[in-house]
């Protein structure tokens, strides 16, 4: 089962994300094969980060549970919430298969908020720039509650228009970079 987890940073929480570094490393290399993407988000600045993405295939909503709150950032207060949903690879492939690389072009995690539960997508848009897309589920994955997507773009607005605007009630758009070890 693969979900999609996203730890918002608590504001004022670097200090203590940087401290934890390596204890997160450590804590995600324990998952490195379940891992199809992960890498950290930034504010306006492009420098301060403001969250966390991992995407992962779990054997189920206990372990995903256990995956998302047992993480040493999380357990130690860097972050201020966990947006934590079953997923679709509509890709089938990881981030580091995306023929486009790590490096190159600015990358960002889009997430679109559904209005109300609908039907579960099958496929993702043609779109040559896509790192990671699939629809965020309901706990039984009957569900569409919304899509998440890590794009390469030239910026942000453009990032948006990877999801259809009619369709989500609220479209996030943030800075996000490759994630792992350095």
């Amino acid at each position: 089962m693969e979900f999609f987890c996203y730890h918002r940073d608590r504001t004022g929480s670097r200090a203590l994300r940087e401290r934890l570094v390596e204890e997160h490393w450590s804590y995600m290399d324990r998952y490195e094969k379940e891992l199809i993407a992960r890498g950290p988000t930034f504010a306006s600045d492009g420098e301060t980060p403001s969250g966390s993405v991992h995407i992962v295939d779990l054997p189920d909503p206990a372990a995903a549970r256990a995956f998302a709150f047992d993480e040493p950032n999380h357990q130690a207060g860097v972050y201020r919430d966990v947006l934590l949903r079953r997923w679709r690879n509509l890709l089938g492939r990881t981030m580091w298969d995306y023929p486009g690389g790590p490096t190159g072009g600015n990358r960002y995690l889009v997430i679109g908020l559904g209005p109300a539960p609908a039907p579960v997508p099958a496929t993702a848009p043609a779109h040559d720039d896509l790192i990671a897309f699939g629809p965020l589920l309901s706990d039984d994955a009957t569900a569409w509650l919304g899509t998440a997507a890590l794009v390469r773009s030239p910026d942000p607005e453009t990032a948006r228009e990877v999801l259809d605007p009619g369709r989500y009630a609220d479209v996030e758009v943030h800075d996000w970079e490759f994630g792992g070890r350095r």
